[in-house]
């Protein structure tokens, strides 16, 4: 189930919520309070004088300032862009302040850059900055704070915001004010809940995620990175392979254009183009087109302005998408970045892609029994015919090419198990005559070699890759077989894409209920003459009618 994308006050819909965020990109128009994208204008942020004088004017008449100069609760508080977002549209959706287009892009600029994280504070939540599907939370350790706040929120949530400790309390306070039910909600009325809010649970977070640290000190006085320049680029989508090539990014009025040039697994060419805003010194936010496709790009720099690491997702369907890492292309690093595909055969032959850096220098090798011919080469992609002997040695191991190495490579002779991914996961249902459309879901058969131990399933095993597969739906339990659930929820494709059926009572269901299910989702793969087979869940439930950045 992904990070607990639960409903979290406000009433905009799905895309709505990020009119601010992305408004530096694509614009954005103001209807009855909510936020939606225009995509016939780039409008520039403002900068930081604006953005305290905006403050001062806007916003000081309730947050007023305290002895130390400080502005009431406003000053003492850090956030992502997507936190500072949030707050905006709450201010504007709660009391009432006006702010326009402009003015709301210079504001989120403003605080993501002055009041933000550092890269190190967002790098254990960044999955729901990049809107991950079937993403699985840990669960919270510390104290109260499964029950208090991860019954409603993500952990992401909470950790992706900075208080001291008497902050929080007003936090909880405001909590209260807002919505007096939550004390008897979520199950709150099995402990001392507002012993427990007031008293212990702020000088918890206070102390989790507080208000200064060093890496936020540090952070603020290093040099921000120009991203501006040529980059290698690969990644993977789920259900569809993987894909590499080039990028180049020029410098735009507050912010940066790109193109990408780049191609899938078979050979074919994905071209693309965007526009991105850089929040913070690393939070890049982009939009744009990839493969004739409106996507959103969330990623982030590295420190000295190296490597780009994260996501892009469909704009109206943020399950779609893949991830992306990307080198710049012009220093003396060389790295593999990715592969075409992860695995070979023993006894067979592949034409392989390997895209990265560097690619021009050094040798490639895949280990011992396994030969490479160079059929073309450049110093962002490699195309090799690589022939692995019948007797190569089965496992895991390093493909080098040069000085640039990567150890997500293996060799099989016969797969020893199938795994699901992911193995649990949510799709909703959607469409017909309503405005909210269906979530899909994407599953991928991988094949597994099972490790030191010989047992499959287990944590030594050696990850092969997704494999060609059929699929099929099933009951997940006798409940889900007794509704009919497989046959009335949804069905999947041939790339491991289950799309939900339509909204909407079904009269053909018991008691008229909906399309909704509890799925077995089975992959099977046929290896020479043996079939394996996989499984995972897949709940099939109602649509989200509030999605905010962060859930």
């Amino acid at each position: 189930m992904g990070p607990r994308r639960r409903d979290s006050g406000g009433t905009a819909p799905a895309d709505q919520w990020h009119g601010v965020l992305f408004g530096a990109l694509a614009g954005t128009m103001l209807f009855g309070g909510a936020m939606t994208i225009a995509d016939d204008a780039f409008a520039a942020g403002g900068g930081a004088t604006d953005g305290r004088a905006l403050i001062q004017e806007r916003c000081s008449s309730c947050h007023q300032k305290e002895a130390d100069g400080t502005l009431h609760r406003i000053d003492h508080v850090r956030k992502t862009p997507e936190g500072w977002t949030m707050t905006l549209f709450r201010m504007r959706q709660f009391h009432g302040v006006a702010l326009s287009e402009e003015e709301q892009r210079t504001l989120v600029a403003y605080f993501a850059d002055r009041q933000g994280l550092a890269p190190e504070e967002t790098a254990p939540y960044r999955y729901v900055l990049e809107r991950r599907p079937a993403v699985v939370e840990e669960p919270v350790t510390d104290g109260d704070l499964s029950v208090m706040c991860a019954r409603c929120h993500s952990v992401a949530r909470v950790g992706l915001q900075r208080r001291d400790a008497d902050e929080w309390t007003r936090l909880v306070n405001f909590h209260l004010g807002q919505w007096p039910t939550i004390e008897y909600s979520a199950q709150g009325r099995d402990r001392k809940w507002w012993e427990i809010a007031s008293t212990q649970i702020p000088q918890l977070l206070g102390t989790k995620f507080p208000f200064k640290t060093d890496a936020w000190t540090d952070w603020q006085a290093a040099p921000k990175p120009d991203l501006a320049g040529r980059w290698a680029v690969a990644g993977h989508r789920p259900g569809i392979g993987s894909y590499g090539g080039t990028a180049t990014v020029t410098k735009a009025e507050n912010g940066y254009r790109v193109t990408y040039e780049l191609t899938d697994a078979a050979g074919k060419p994905l071209s693309g183009e965007g526009r991105s805003v850089v929040y913070t010194g690393y939070e890049w936010r982009g939009t744009g087109t990839l493969d004739g496709k409106p996507v959103r790009e969330v990623f982030a720099a590295s420190r000295d302005g190296s490597r780009l690491d994260g996501r892009w997702f469909l704009t109206q369907q943020d399950e779609v998408g893949g991830s992306l890492h990307a080198l710049r292309i012009g220093g003396t690093a060389s790295a593999i970045l990715g592969t075409s595909q992860s695995f070979l055969k023993a006894g067979t032959t592949a034409r392989i892609t390997l895209w990265g850096a560097g690619l021009d220098r050094g040798e490639i090798a895949f280990g011992p029994g396994v030969s490479a011919k160079i059929l073309s080469r450049s110093p962002t992609a490699m195309t090799v015919e690589a022939t692995a002997a019948a007797d190569a040695a089965p496992g895991a191991r390093s493909l080098t090419v040069g000085g640039a190495r990567t150890d997500g490579f293996a060799v099989y002779a016969t797969l020893d198990s199938v795994r699901v991914e992911p193995d649990y996961a949510i799709a909703r249902i959607g469409g017909n005559s309503g405005p909210v459309p269906p979530m899909t879901a994407q599953f991928e058969a991988v094949g597994y070699l099972n490790g030191p131990d010989g047992k499959p399933g287990t944590e030594d095993d050696v990850r092969v890759g997704p494999m060609p597969a059929s699929w099929n739906v099933e009951p997940f339990n006798e409940a889900a077989a007794q509704m009919q659930d497989a046959k009335f929820a949804g069905a999947m494709g041939p790339t491991g894409l289950f799309m939900p059926a339509g909204a909407g009572p079904n009269p053909q269901r018991q008691f008229g209920t909906n399309n909704i299910g509890d799925l077995k989702i089975v992959g099977t793969v046929q290896d020479g003459s043996a079939t394996l087979t996989g499984s995972g869940r897949l709940i099939s439930t109602v649509q989200r009618w509030n999605d905010p950045p962060i859930h």
